[in-house]
């Protein structure tokens, strides 16, 4: 079971049953076997179809009840379809956007872990563990983020699926990586058959008061996809940068040594397994070597 905190200190279960049944079936290497022929191209292009339908749109008040969702938070609108309930936009004012210079904000809402990127450390996305450089397919970049650290934004069904970019600066060209269910040979009995990688994007972001900060977008195996606005070079803090469609999504963020210091509560409750509430916009860090009133650790 997930443990997840809020900015004022309350633990408690999280009891997502999407999390429940993607750690059982990524969990196993019998729950993966079983999910691998739902995951081809024409069975994601179907559910899509199925997600955009005006049918879908049916359940969009029960899933607006099984989730307890505010929706004062956003725009008030009748949705064609559930992928368009999914893609919601915020209501004005409902998501403000700290722009102090030497505060480094959240790009999305969701349940965040912060780790520090030392050599063989791994983290955990998706239900698959990582090294820097197996993330990114690029060892020399991962050197880059060496001593900095990695912060894994996980939304779950009922986020905000809308994400923004957490500086000014310039950004580069994006880099995709295509996800995939590999089969290995087993060297022993007690190792999975069987594990997979997600479909990822990255870009790198020159920003203006952080360094270079490396933003990353995984999609789920499912359904889920990728939508980034392409063609900026320029972009400003809390401008959009994209959103995902339908299934469950991360944002990953790498921060290089010595340009970010991590909010307190988020380093203890990582360091324990814990995620933490967060909201896009909101206050998680500041520029290192910057004095602030916050305590960290």
């Amino acid at each position: 079971m997930n443990m997840t905190a809020d900015r004022k200190g309350n633990i408690s279960e999280d009891h997502s049953l999407q999390d429940r049944l993607l750690a059982w079936i990524y969990g196993h290497a019998a729950g993966r076997m079983l999910i691998r022929p739902f995951i081809s191209k024409r069975v994601s292009e179907f559910g899509r179809s199925i997600m955009e339908s005006r049918a879908s749109a049916l359940f969009v008040p029960v899933f607006i009840r099984c989730h307890s969702i505010d929706m004062d938070d956003y725009e008030q609108k009748k949705y064609a379809s559930f992928n368009d309930f999914f893609t919601r936009k915020l209501a004005q004012g409902a998501r403000p956007v700290n722009q102090e210079k030497n505060v480094w904000i959240s790009p999305c809402d969701s349940r965040l872990g912060v780790y520090k990127i030392e050599k063989g450390c791994t983290f955990t996305v998706k239900h698959t563990r990582y090294t820097a450089a197996e993330l990114l397919k690029d060892k020399k970049l991962a050197e880059k983020f060496a001593g900095g650290y990695v912060w894994v934004f996980r939304l779950c069904a009922d986020d905000y699926h809308r994400y923004v970019f957490v500086d000014r600066g310039t950004v580069s060209a994006g880099r995709r990586i295509e996800g995939v269910f590999h089969t290995v040979n087993p060297a022993a009995n007690d190792v999975f058959p069987i594990y997979k990688e997600n479909t990822r994007e990255y870009c790198l972001l020159k920003s203006e008061n952080f360094g270079t900060v490396l933003c990353m977008e995984v999609g789920a195996l499912l359904v889920g996809r990728i939508e980034n606005r392409q063609g900026k070079k320029c972009v400003e803090r809390g401008e959009e940068k994209g959103n995902f469609a339908f299934g469950g999504s991360t944002i990953i963020l790498m921060t290089q040594k010595g340009q970010v210091l991590p909010s307190g509560d988020l380093l203890r409750y990582s360091k324990s397994g814990i995620e933490t509430k967060v909201r896009m916009g909101e206050k998680i860090g500041v520029k290192a070597g910057h004095r602030s009133r916050q305590r960290f650790i």
